[in-house]
């Protein structure tokens, strides 16, 4: 999962070593994981916990069969959220955006692809933030920040694939496009 092999942190060490509240944090908040907090008390329970399928089947024996997702394998939350976390994909992108930026020219444009929602939110919010000349909180009565606008939205909704792409690619089910063009 890493994508740094020489990182110190791995899945192994997270779900084998750390504790149920910080599992169940990290399912919850990168994950999205409604049952977090089951599944995170499984995992702590099986340890140690040695190949992915330990895992899955710690996931699978967490949440009750009738509540399996239809569309997606009922670990795949428990896996991203792991991934995420291990990887720091968050701030990686954070600070892509920000390097994506300061390489822009007047008149270029910065495209993102997200394929989950919380990737998209932090797209969304990077963009309406730099898209705007004050970020001063709204009951300030005049503009102490001196922020001024670096891009123009291109796109204030995502573009979604269409069907015929989903169906041809089934992997961009979840992809989301933004367009930001530099001011």
């Amino acid at each position: 999962m890493r994508m740094d092999p020489d990182s110190n942190l791995t899945a192994a060490k997270i779900v084998n070593e750390y504790y149920v509240a910080e599992i169940e944090r990290i399912l919850r908040q990168y994950g999205e994981e409604r049952w977090a907090r089951r599944i995170a008390q499984f995992i702590v329970a099986r340890r140690p916990l040695r190949t992915t399928r330990d895992l899955a089947q710690a996931v699978e024996a967490a949440i009750p069969r009738r509540a399996w997702p239809r569309d997606i394998n009922v670990a795949t939350r428990t896996f991203q959220g792991l991934r995420i976390a291990v990887n720091d994909e968050l701030g990686e992108i954070e600070t892509g955006l920000r390097a994506a930026l300061s390489t822009l020219k007047p008149g270029g444009r910065m495209a993102t692809i997200s394929f989950h929602s919380l990737e998209d939110r932090l797209v969304k919010s990077f963009f309406n933030v730099e898209s705007k000349d004050c970020i001063c909180p709204p009951q300030q009565p005049v503009c102490t920040c001196g922020h001024r606008a670096t891009l123009r939205i291109i796109t204030r909704h995502p573009t979604r694939p269409s069907e015929q792409e989903v169906a041809a690619n089934p992997r961009a089910r979840s992809a989301r496009l933004r367009v930001a063009e530099r001011v």
